[in-house]
């Protein structure tokens, strides 16, 4: 099992890191530079907008099903058509509510297309998600990860040819982003539905009330948690665009460009997640202990959240500069928080994804329903005296204290051993990486080398504490080991 982990982990992660980062800072960052942060942060507020509704997708049915799969693997067949049916019938159930909503807000005829098309991609984007349950719940991570890529593989070909393959000579336009982005997930939703098509059977949609009603009994804990979970995760961008009339897509703009690199580091943890959620399921369902797991897995993600998040701080307006045109002093102050916030966010994808494999929704949810109360109420109180920089700090808030809640639930929950040396080891690396930081910033070369530098010297530091103990996990892969 600890073999099946870091191989499939290391696989995953070599396709992310392969894709993303192009895709982030090739495509992405291009588009928002050309677009320019008006046009950006009107399209980045309605795409959160569309993310709020995002439990009439999926209703939790994602996280149940990887979940059950998991632990039972002969449902897919079983399963599979039934709950195809249910969530068409929810995406239609998404865009009424979504466009209602939409309209009593007081968008215009321009929003309400964007958000037409927006919401159609989150349909698709749902319905992937859906897909990818299945195929990681029967443990084939391979197949997994790289669907997981094969999307941001097909942006990139596309916007590549509108943005400098010179097929047109108008300026590149935001529409144009979303049109691309709908292609992408319509040719990966198509592929991943023959792959899963292949295991499940599937002869014809058969919907099935009482089914329906069983999934959603089963599921709707799970969809209290993504809606508690959306709501202080993804309003932000629509906060600042309503509370601030004159400047709220501008400064949703900024927002945006600031919080660009934490989605992408974020990608990394989730996808510890993605690996972790049917692991945890099954050694639970076996009565087998998940602490080296938690321990494992926590201990490379806080590494490399700390080295990231403190470095990304420490180069926040080098990083800024190297990556936007315009507004990149508001950008920096904003980032510094918000890149800040990897560490507790990562946090909670060890802990909340433990919680989560072993059925604790109950806590969970009073956890994430005070997440979204403290976040929406900072938001009100900051975002009109500080605009977009308030947003950061309700952000910044509001994930150290639902990451600390799991960390104090697990614990009583499952008891784990104290390793005091551990606990002693993690405040002392912070400081070290601190220090580092502090060092290769008095450096007189290129801040490129210096931040090489940082990053390098981090990773040992890491190593000397044994943090990371690199003969170890290729020991453990080499020998095979259970």
């Amino acid at each position: 099992m600890r073999r099946k982990f870091l191989t499939n982990l290391g696989l995953l992660l070599f396709l992310n890191f392969l894709v993303k980062p192009f895709w982030i800072l090739g495509i992405d960052r291009t588009v928002q530079n050309i677009t320019g942060p008006d046009q950006y942060g009107f399209y980045a507020s309605l795409l959160n907008f569309t993310f709020l509704f995002n439990i009439l997708l999926d209703f939790g049915i994602t996280s149940f099903n990887n979940r059950n799969i998991a632990q039972n693997s002969h449902l897919l067949n079983k399963h599979f058509s039934g709950i195809i049916s249910f969530k068409l019938l929810l995406g239609i159930l998404y865009f009424l509510v979504t466009f209602i909503v939409g309209l009593i807000i007081g968008y215009k005829t321009r929003q309400m297309q964007f958000i037409a098309i927006l919401g159609f991609n989150q349909f698709l984007t749902s319905f992937i998600l859906y897909l990818r349950s299945n195929i990681s719940g029967i443990m084939h991570f391979k197949t997994d990860s790289i669907i997981s890529v094969l999307d941001r593989i097909l942006m990139i070909a596309i916007c590549s040819v509108l943005l400098w393959g010179g097929v047109t000579d108008q300026k590149f336009k935001i529409e144009w982003f979303v049109y691309a982005q709908t292609c992408a997930y319509m040719l990966t939703a198509i592929i991943a539905f023959i792959i899963v098509l292949r295991k499940a059977k599937f002869k014809k949609l058969n919907f099935n009330l009482n089914f329906a009603r069983v999934i959603i009994k089963q599921s709707f804990p799970f969809a209290v948690l993504t809606l508690l979970m959306t709501s202080y995760n993804r309003t932000d961008s629509v906060m600042i665009e309503r509370l601030l009339p004159s400047i709220g897509e501008m400064q949703a703009g900024i927002y945006a460009s600031a919080y660009r690199l934490l989605d992408s580091v974020n990608m990394i943890a989730y996808l510890f997640s993605v690996i972790l959620l049917p692991m945890f399921a099954k050694l639970i369902k076996d009565k087998d202990s998940v602490e080296w797991l938690v321990k494992l897995s926590f201990t490379l993600l806080f590494t490399a959240s700390i080295i990231v998040s403190i470095g990304s701080f420490f180069y926040s307006f080098e990083l800024m500069d190297l990556l936007y045109v315009s507004h990149v002093e508001e950008s920096t102050a904003i980032f510094r928080l918000l890149i800040i916030g990897f560490v507790p966010i990562a946090t909670t994808y060890i802990f909340g994804t433990l919680l989560t494999a072993n059925g604790n929704m109950k806590a969970l949810n009073i956890m994430a329903f005070s997440g979204m109360i403290i976040n929406i109420g900072l938001n009100f109180l900051l975002i009109p005296r500080l605009f977009a920089l308030g947003s950061a700090y309700a952000s910044l808030v509001t994930q150290f204290i639902t990451a600390i809640i799991q960390i104090i639930i697990v614990q009583r929950l499952f008891k784990f051993h104290v390793n005091t040396r551990f606990l002693i080891t993690l405040p002392v690396f912070v400081l070290g990486v601190i220090l580092i930081n502090l060092g290769t910033k008095s450096m007189t070369y290129s801040w490129q080398t210096q931040f090489i530098a940082m990053i390098i010297l981090s990773f040992l530091l890491a190593t000397v504490l044994k943090l990371f103990n690199f003969r170890s996990m290729f020991d453990l892969i080499r020998n095979n080991q259970r």
